[in-house]
């Protein structure tokens, strides 16, 4: 008779091969390669061009690109194209205005609530903010992802920063990282990280009874957006004048977009989500592109429409 498998030790070999080199550097050649195409699609969906030619733009054979994307996002090329296109961006927006009051709504009603029902959060005092991060101990590490390398900062609370980075860019996005506090120390810690990365990118690990506690540092304005983001179900987006509408500051769209893109913590509090007028992606402090990805495969996850 077989034994029946343990799910503790299938997720403590899983978490084993997140860790491992090898693993990480086939997550980032793949992400490199839906990275190339995402930029391929996204200059030439209007004439709808074909897996072929994909390929080529992602230095990979047809094949290859199929079941890369299929494993990645659980779409295909083509379904992935549709995802990127204007229309789909519209669709996403679709009673935007209603979408955050809804979200107020209890019970998980579908994939769509899953992921903000997944995160709990708190917000540092002010002062805490306006000192620069004085007094608190930041630890950090780099890991694969989805959507290139992550950047995770863990503070004893939670986490309270999440950045990417192309190759080569990793002291960049840190050094950008530190800016926002400048005052905290740093302490390089991979091994202590790497629960929080595999939690954030692991869909099977998001379960509302065990959230993820996020730590939003920020002014009080930028903490009211920020938990407003995370109100947002995925699979939906919101306009900026909707965000501006809900926190009660309607004339502060502009001010909204800043906050937005100051957000220390994205894809957790998603700031991919928000979108401008009609659908336009607007920009995303890691790359449009990213952004592009992170909507393409979260469609993967709650199912194309």
């Amino acid at each position: 008779m077989r034994p029946k498998s343990d799910p503790m030790m299938i997720s403590a070999i899983h978490d084993q091969r997140l860790a491992k080199p090898g693993h990480q550097s086939a997550a980032l050649r793949d992400y490199d390669s839906v990275r190339r195409a995402i930029a391929f699609i996204s200059e030439h969906w209007r004439t709808q061009p074909t897996i072929e030619a994909m390929a080529v733009a992602a230095a990979v054979t047809p094949d290859e690109l199929h079941h890369l994307f299929r494993r990645w996002a659980g779409l295909t090329p083509k379904a992935f194209m549709q995802a990127l296109t204007l229309d789909h961006a519209k669709s996403l927006l679709r009673d935007s205005a209603s979408v955050l009051d809804a979200a107020l709504d209890s019970g998980l009603s579908g994939p769509g609530r899953l992921h903000d029902l997944f995160v709990t959060h708190e917000a540092m005092s002010p002062g805490e903010w306006k000192n620069g991060g004085a007094g608190m101990t930041l630890s950090y590490g780099f890991h694969a992802s989805p959507f290139g390398t992550a950047i995770v900062i863990a503070s004893e609370r939670g986490l309270a920063g999440l950045a990417f980075a192309d190759p080569g860019d990793e002291p960049t996005a840190f050094a950008d990282m530190k800016r926002r506090w400048p005052n905290a120390t740093y302490v390089e810690d991979h091994d202590g990280t790497v629960g929080l990365a595999q939690r954030i990118f692991d869909t099977r690990l998001w379960r509302p009874d065990q959230p993820l506690r996020v730590v939003l540092i920020g002014t009080d304005f930028e903490v009211r957006v920020w938990e407003t983001l995370l109100k947002i179900p995925m699979g939906r987006a919101v306009c900026y004048s909707d965000i501006a509408t809900k926190i009660k500051s309607p004339k502060a769209s502009r001010a909204v977009g800043a906050a937005v893109g100051r957000n220390p913590v994205s894809f957790v509090v998603p700031c991919h989500r928000a979108l401008g007028k009609g659908g336009a992606l607007t920009g995303y402090h890691w790359g449009i592109t990213r952004k592009q990805a992170m909507l393409g495969w979260e469609a993967g996850q709650v199912g194309l429409h």
